[in-house]
């Protein structure tokens, strides 16, 4: 073989190589910055390329991945004048690998001090309270300011986070004391309450008890009446029947008088005999009737008869 086909060889291996090494894949969410002399000429996006050698070159090598920037924390003075550390989480994109590459230099320490003092002036205007509970205020606020800021340079700020907040020992003692301060009334609270309820339903259960008591009683008043009541009714039922057994008796009495047809004499008599019994008693007094004459008339008769009615019976 001759020297210049040696020669050839070797060259021809060279622009293989040479077109080899500058043959680029760009992968997933990654981007290329190509410059020419010097000069800023694309962006190669996912896919295939080829630069030209000795001419072109990768400005830079941009991954388009959302990044967390993680910050250490940075010393802020509230408007009560309370120094603390409070440390930030940042989450930002690429959006434009151009304005990234050459819209600032070092990107990375420039969000960070724009982070820091973004978040000094916000701090500033609350105090210690606020600032402990205003965490999505401040996220709000820092995103909006940090987003508005760093658009020129390529980058999207999507979110930013308060990871922690730490004031000073002596304000953490404090505010532990007023954590313990405040579970201690609330602790005091629900005892108290509890024994209001309690003492509550003791006392609804004795007026409870109380009503029922009354109640019964009540019905037992109500009952005793009602026995009363019958017993009276039967008593008087009783003597009406009783008045009503003893009219019917007189009632009787003279039908059968009527009946029999004894005529005025014999009810002389009878009156006569009454007087006779009531002369036993103790009375002093005797009311003799204006016919007493012939009440002894009436008497004589009798006696006659009487005396009459023996002789027959001795004869």
């Amino acid at each position: 073989m001759t020297p210049s086909l040696y020669v050839i060889g070797a060259a021809v291996f060279i622009v293989m190589i040479l077109i080899i090494s500058n043959i680029k894949v760009v992968s997933q969410s990654h981007a290329f910055i190509i410059e020419r002399l010097g000069t800023y000429l694309t962006t190669w996006q996912t896919g295939l390329h080829v630069k030209v050698p000795f001419i072109d070159r990768v400005a830079n090598h941009i991954s388009l991945k959302e990044k967390v920037l993680d910050f250490p924390p940075q010393p802020v003075i509230t408007k009560d004048n309370v120094t603390m550390n409070i440390d930030t989480v940042v989450y930002m994109q690429i959006t434009d690998p151009k304005l990234y590459t050459y819209g600032v230099e070092n990107p990375m320490t420039a969000i960070e001090n724009l982070s820091a003092t973004t978040l000094r002036n916000i701090i500033g205007e609350l105090e210690l309270d606020s600032t402990l509970t205003s965490r999505d205020l401040i996220n709000t606020k820092m995103r909006a300011i940090l987003d508005e800021a760093t658009d020129p340079w390529g980058i999207k700020v999507n979110r930013v986070e308060v990871k922690n907040i730490m004031p000073p020992n002596a304000i953490r003692e404090a505010m532990e004391k007023q954590m313990r301060a405040e579970r201690e009334r609330r602790e005091k609270i629900l005892i108290a309450e509890g024994q209001k309820q309690s003492e509550i339903l003791v006392a609804e259960g004795k007026k409870q008890s109380r009503i029922l008591e009354a109640e019964a009683d009540k019905e037992s008043r109500i009952l005793e009446a009602e026995a009363e009541r019958e017993a009276l009714i039967k008593k008087a039922e009783g003597e009406a029947q009783s008045i009503l057994k003893i009219q019917q008796a007189t009632a009787d009495g003279l039908k059968m008088i009527k009946e029999v047809g004894l005529d005025d004499k014999v009810i002389k008599l009878k009156s006569l005999e009454s007087l006779e019994r009531a002369a036993d008693g103790r009375a002093t007094k005797i009311i003799v009737p204006a016919d007493f004459q012939n009440l002894a008339g009436v008497v004589a008769s009798v006696s006659e008869i009487a005396k009459g009615t023996k002789g027959n019976a001795e004869s």
